[in-house]
């Protein structure tokens, strides 16, 4: 049933908000105006023997519809899965933050959209990839967007670099086929990768469940109270399920029993009620604070090891979608829709993700996308933008612009950005704290005997197809950097000189 322009998302009962529409009645089968049709099994010809007619509009329409039905593919994160819940704030952090949505008792609906990123839509599940896991949370105070993956870090600490990160790990331009010597040959020349790659290269970089895996927002955020006080923090979901992954030697059999395992059991426990909940916990810093690491404390490739987390809530899935395009497909996430206490960092990925996100959206679903019902704010939205493909908003009246003496917008000083300290000047350098390597050889150590060795076996397989043999022992030399015997195992493993790739590392600068 589908929501009507006039009676939106955010008029509807509190009660109503996560249920969405979702009554089911008899019905006759219609056009998109509303008429009903008569036969939907022939069409119009002229005679018996005759051609189709041009005026049968049940057909036109009809095919029209169906020869439109898809809409571009996302770039990144294309398969997708999402499901309906509500957050649960049970800790007062008013000191922090005056955003409402985390007031102790504040119940909050949220769609969540988990995703693998570099596959098509429809690719197995079961890929070495990150996992999305993006938040929309319908504020009382307009929509928040949590967008972040699988684990705590990124593979670059620039958003300059995105594009070239996306190509070389997509299919080749040529062949259409990924290729593990295009990506390993963008990361040969990008040491910051070192840890995520160790990450992601884990069991624990193939969850066996959307459910058996953590959420993290990567990125540090401000928090400012009501007095206009900032901290940094960083956002943790932490499955309650507890993580679960697939060993290197069980993905070919579980691709084969079924290559949409994670949609499927997702929506399998939440069919059967047992509804998934993973605690949101935070790290926070003051701003003197960062300068205290001997690396960037804002580089997306760093985790706050030595910052404790404390619980601020917890989240709950519900409910399937009932329709998935008009959910999963049409929700649309960007780290720049944020509400009054939550503000970027200075981090530079982040900075990036702020415009591009968004921009992506627009160029996908189209201008007014955000009124989309899935995207469409619960809080009521008042500005000045109009006209547009496919604008189905409610603005009325003549005066669209501001300043106005006719009917002017009040406006809250409260909800001014907090102001930054600058210094400097403008300019292109790379961060100078960069400390590529150590927290690669830090996570390394902190695995179990079994994990250190899934971790070669699933790193080396795609190693060995690297034919350059200069990427080849750069690569091993970053592994060996982090840790001796990480990098010797992954020596042995790709039939390569250690004592070679021991001297390339000691060249390496941490």
């Amino acid at each position: 049933m589908a929501t009507s322009a006039r009676h939106p998302l955010r008029y509807l009962p509190a009660a109503l908000i996560v249920a969405f529409t979702s009554t089911s009645f008899a019905a006759n089968l219609t056009r998109d105006n509303g008429s009903p049709v008569g036969d939907n099994q022939n069409s119009q010809t002229a005679g018996p023997a005759g051609p189709v007619v041009l005026q049968d509009s049940q057909l036109i329409e009809k095919l029209q519809r169906f020869d439109r039905e898809r809409i571009p593919e996302r770039v990144v994160h294309a398969r997708g899965t999402g499901a309906f819940g509500e957050f649960v704030a049970d800790t007062d952090i008013s000191d922090l933050t005056k955003a409402q949505v985390f007031t102790p008792g504040a119940h909050t609906p949220v769609f969540v959209r988990f995703s693998t990123v570099m596959g098509y839509r429809g690719s197995p599940e079961q890929a070495r990839d990150p996992r999305g896991f993006a938040t929309k949370f319908y504020t009382q105070q307009g929509n928040w967007d949590l967008v972040g993956i699988n684990w705590p870090i990124f593979f670059i600490r620039d958003a300059i670099k995105f594009p070239d990160f996306v190509h070389a790990n997509k299919p080749s331009a040529v062949t259409g086929v990924q290729d593990a010597n295009l990506a390993f040959d963008f990361f040969a020349h990008t040491p910051e990768a070192t840890s995520m790659l160790t990450h992601l290269y884990t069991v624990q970089g193939m969850p066996d469940s959307y459910r058996h895996m953590d959420g993290f927002g990567v990125h540090a955020f401000k928090l400012v109270n009501a007095k206009g006080e900032v901290h940094y923090v960083k956002f943790h979901w932490k499955s309650v399920q507890g993580i679960h992954g697939i060993r290197p030697q069980d993905i070919p059999t579980s691709i084969g029993k079924d290559w949409n395992l994670m949609s499927n059991d997702l929506y399998t426990a939440l069919k059967n009620g047992d509804y998934p909940k993973w605690d949101l916990t935070i790290q926070v810093l003051k701003p003197d604070e960062l300068a205290q690491f001997d690396y960037d404390a804002l580089d997306d490739t760093k985790i706050w090891s030595t910052v404790p987390e404390r619980k601020i809530g917890t989240l709950t899935l519900n409910r399937v979608p009932d329709n998935y395009f008009q959910t999963t497909e049409e929700s649309a996430f960007a780290p720049s829709r944020m509400v009054p206490g939550i503000e970027p960092s200075e981090d530079r990925m982040l900075q990036g993700r702020l415009f591009s996100y968004a921009d992506t959206q627009i160029y996908r679903i189209g201008t007014n996308y955000n009124e989309l019902p899935i995207n469409r704010p619960l809080a009521t939205v008042t500005n000045n933008n109009q006209d547009g493909l496919m604008n189905f908003g409610d603005r009325k009246g003549d005066v669209n612009y501001e300043p106005s003496g006719i009917a002017e917008l009040a406006q809250d000083p409260q909800y001014k950005y907090v102001q930054t300290p600058l210094a400097g000047t403008t300019q292109q350098q790379a961060i100078h704290k960069t400390l590529n390597f150590r927290q690669a050889g830090e996570y390394y150590r902190s695995l179990s005997a079994q994990d250190k060795g899934d971790l070669v076996t699933a790193l080396s397989a795609d190693l060995n197809h690297v034919t350059s043999e200069t990427n080849k022992y750069t690569m091993l030399s970053y592994f060996y950097k982090a840790d001796v015997d990480y990098g010797t195992r992954l020596a042995g493993a790709t039939h390569a000189d250690v004592s070679r790739v021991a001297a390339q590392a000691a060249k390496l600068s941490d």
